[in-house]
């Protein structure tokens, strides 16, 4: 086979187990497709939304669901087992980037990075107790830096105080972000929401209405491995809510306003500011209140799945009450959508 035809099948964007089969075409195939910097290319080709996927975790069986635009709903693709030892009621999904998810083990708050594709994972709690995730007081996030090592920083809050841990595949290690508790606003009992990569930047949105500051945005630059509190939209009402996404590799936000008579909002981050592009038809009760949101398809379909695992699919194509729409194919489940990639959750690709 000839490099030329090979580029023909990098530019396809071939699906992630398609490369695994293509290794047996020939050693030239064999010795490309199992480099890192493949791996890492692949992923950030593949990575788009209309080829998004849903992992549901339930009665020691992972299904996994093909997630179609064309679709009301998605298509069973394959299930597959668990590879670490933890009963599949005690894991709890995290947050997705690159195909890896990051989960936790509820009976021990270990947290393990884990490829669903390759089955690769890698535990990353450490014996001084860093990488021990609390639910409800913990916040983490998944990013790439400038070297393509994926890292985890993890803000633990504990009796009052918060730290700021940062591992490193590349390094299999973690090191302290010094300076965190120097901000005031962190102090006290602010619910922070797990991290959201976009353009070198983890995001945060830290609601902190119980000290009457209401929601603020914070960034945290991968590179600086500093903190940096961002412009939120202004809004008139007492009470406001946040969820981040990313589209098309842009920075959106949905924010819900307004109570009683609450109103949802799309907006985009531009520069400094934000520029609204949808309003969401009023509704009772609100849909986005303690939920995950997450894109699903590049025409404008939003996957919004609750806290209790009640999942509802937002389309804003559609006007009036025809852009919301019950996901019956998904309840009660604890599951997240992703990619899949041949990202692996070690420094080094060994798929």
């Amino acid at each position: 086979m000839s490099t030329n035809n090979l580029q023909s099948c990098k530019r396809k964007m071939l699906p992630a187990k398609g490369v695994g089969r293509s290794k047996c075409v020939c050693k030239e195939w064999l010795s490309l497709l199992s480099t890192r910097h493949f791996a890492m290319m692949h992923c950030r080709h593949i990575s788009t939304s209309y080829n998004q996927k849903f992992i549901a975790i339930g009665s020691r069986l992972c299904s996994v669901f093909l997630l179609s635009c064309e679709n009301s709903g998605p298509l069973l693709n394959s299930r597959i087992l668990l590879p670490f030892e933890a009963p599949w009621n005690k894991v709890n999904i995290l947050t997705s980037f690159e195909g890896l998810l990051c989960v936790c083990f509820r009976n021990t708050g270990k947290l393990v990075i884990w490829n669903p594709l390759t089955r690769a994972f890698k535990k990353v709690s450490s014996s001084n107790s860093r990488g021990l995730y609390k639910p409800k007081s913990d916040a983490i996030g998944l990013y790439v830096d400038k070297t393509d090592a994926y890292k985890l920083l993890h803000i633990k809050r504990r009796r009052g105080r918060m730290w700021v841990h940062v591992y490193s595949s590349m390094f299999d290690s973690w090191h302290k972000i010094t300076f965190a508790n120097k901000l005031r606003c962190w102090r006290g009992k602010p619910i922070w929401s797990n991290g959201t990569f976009c353009k070198g930047v983890l995001y945060f949105l830290v609601n902190c209405f119980i000290e009457n500051k209401g929601v603020m945005l914070f960034g945290f630059d991968v590179e600086s491995e500093r903190f940096r509190l961002k412009t939120f939209p202004r809004f008139p009402h007492a009470y406001y809510d946040g969820n981040l996404v990313v589209v098309h590799k842009e920075l959106h936000m949905f924010v819900t306003h307004g109570l009683p008579n609450w109103t949802v909002d799309l907006w985009r981050v531009e520069g400094e500011s934000w520029v609204k592009l949808w309003v969401f038809p009023r509704i009772q009760p609100p849909i986005i209140l303690s939920c995950s949101i997450t894109h699903i398809t590049s025409t404008g379909r939003f996957l919004v799945v609750s806290n209790d695992g009640v999942a509802n699919e937002i389309d804003t194509t559609k006007k009036g009450d025809g852009c919301f729409l019950p996901a019956v194919w998904f309840h009660g489940l604890q599951g997240a959508i992703y990619t899949e990639t041949l990202s692996s959750p070690d420094f080094y690709f060994h798929y």
